[in-house]
């Protein structure tokens, strides 16, 4: 993977978005603002813009070097309801343009083209697309036009446990990053997220992230979204507000692994522990 084929030849070499986000060597921390009914951690809390707003701005306040904003609910257990595009849109439309004017990058969290085309329009910089430019045939030629970064997350219609997950995962990035080349996305615009609880159980979850070092052979920055989720309850019981210890536990390791985006409900908290494990590891 050290010479990848799929690199669009007419890749721009300046940095984007991502190249400035990364160009300090710290991780970046990534804050959730989910505006839906909803999510599994934080449904309904943030649906008033002026609370949505409000949220986005504390989370930049805590350290947050980007916002990610999503107006449909892509719980990975079950239960989340499908909406249209037109109410997809409704949602973000009063609350988007006060948060890309909070002063960090956007990426909207969304698996359709149209809400993207949108979204990038008034100001967002990435694409978070829960389906790796897989579902929606239109997202890659959008992302593209549009010149936006798109973080490209594996995903699958159900868990299978018996499967090899890591190759699973790798095959499904070779087959994104090949849809991504077509369309003309650069190379430098592309950040890769293995999907943590989606399609995967508890422990094909823990394995990913004990594995996460493999995906460095792609030679692309890697996001992990732990934040919260269902594999840690299945080591220490929990509820989704309760898994703070274990989310902050895994991603440190994920960082070390190799991660350099870290998608996190707790902010505040998890720049600090970045900052603890930083000094400790430059004394060291």
């Amino acid at each position: 993977m050290s010479d990848p084929i799929w690199r669009h030849p007419g890749a721009a070499r300046s940095p984007g978005v991502i190249g400035r986000l990364l160009a300090d060597g710290r991780t970046v921390v990534m804050g959730v603002l989910n505006i839906t009914p909803d999510s599994f951690s934080d449904g309904g809390r943030f649906l008033d813009p002026e609370t949505a707003v409000a949220h986005g701005r504390r989370l930049v306040a805590e350290g947050a070097d980007m916002l990610d904003i999503g107006a449909e609910s892509t719980r990975p257990y079950g239960g989340a309801v499908r909406i249209s595009r037109e109410e997809e849109w409704e949602r973000l439309r009063p609350v988007l343009p006060a948060v890309v004017d909070l002063g960090v990058p956007v990426s909207i969290d969304t698996m359709k083209a149209a809400v993207a085309a949108r979204a990038l329009a008034i100001g967002a910089a990435v694409v978070n697309d829960v389906w790796g430019l897989q579902r929606d045939p239109d997202m890659a030629r959008v992302v593209a036009e549009h010149g936006a970064a798109v973080i490209i997350m594996h995903n699958r219609e159900a868990e299978d446990g018996a499967i090899d997950i890591m190759a699973d995962i790798e095959a499904y990035f070779a087959r994104s990053l090949e849809i991504a080349a077509r369309a003309g996305i650069a190379q430098e615009q592309i950040v890769l997220d293995p999907g943590i609880g989606f399609g995967k159980t508890p422990a094909q979850s823990i394995t990913v992230i004990a594995r996460l070092a493999r995906l460095q052979g792609f030679g692309l920055p890697v996001l992990i979204g732990l934040s919260r989720k269902r594999f840690i309850a299945s080591v220490v019981p929990s509820e989704p507000h309760q898994r703070l210890g274990g989310s902050i536990a895994a991603n440190l390791l994920a960082t070390l692994a190799g991660a350099t985006f870290v998608r996190v409900h707790d902010v505040a908290e998890t720049v600090q522990a970045l900052r603890v494990m930083a000094a400790i590891r430059t004394a060291r």
